[in-house]
């Protein structure tokens, strides 16, 4: 080995030795560690499948910078207004929704119309779900959406901060 680039290596290796270690550690966030905050989100006007993404994100924690695929790190999200969501196009009277009764020959059919009718913060709440995953954490970070059809909601003991959503990207 060249002399030059052996003192070079052992000045390299003498400032490591100095570096604070515990600094460079990767932090994952777990449930003790996680900030949750409730946001409140009105949907008057919003299209629904942006709001429903933003929504999804903002429950998963993806916006924050402790952000952990594995944990719960995302925030309580309330959305007010619900009834009042668009959906572009013809998808009101085109779009269906699937379910099964669990019996022979159960297979039902609703549309975003119906369902409107029937209970008008469905359509939100199946929007934001399609959004999450699949698993046991997808299922428990669900817990964290609260949907409301008008703009009265039995959570102000939380203070919630509202939230513009066209400001999210």
């Amino acid at each position: 080995m060249q002399p030059n680039l052996q003192k070079r290596y052992s000045q390299e290796i003498k400032t490591l030795e100095n570096v604070d270690t515990l600094s460079y550690k990767t932090i994952s966030a777990n449930v003790e560690t996680a900030n949750k905050e409730w946001l409140l989100i009105d949907a008057e006007n919003q299209i629904l499948g942006r709001l429903a993404s933003k929504v999804a994100n903002m429950i998963r924690g993806k916006y924050k910078t402790n952000y952990t695929p594995h944990a719960d790190t995302g925030d309580n999200v309330i959305i007010i207004n619900a009834d009042k969501v668009r959906l572009t196009g013809n998808k009101m009277r085109d779009k269906v929704y699937v379910r099964h009764t669990g019996y022979p020959g159960g297979q039902r059919f609703s549309t975003p119309a119906e369902l409107f009718a029937k209970k008008p913060t469905e359509v939100v709440r199946k929007a934001v779900k399609g959004m999450l995953p699949k698993t046991k954490l997808g299922n428990a970070i669900y817990g964290n959406l609260y949907v409301y059809a008008g703009t009265e909601h039995p959570h102000q003991g939380q203070q919630p901060k509202e939230v513009n959503i066209n400001s999210i990207k």
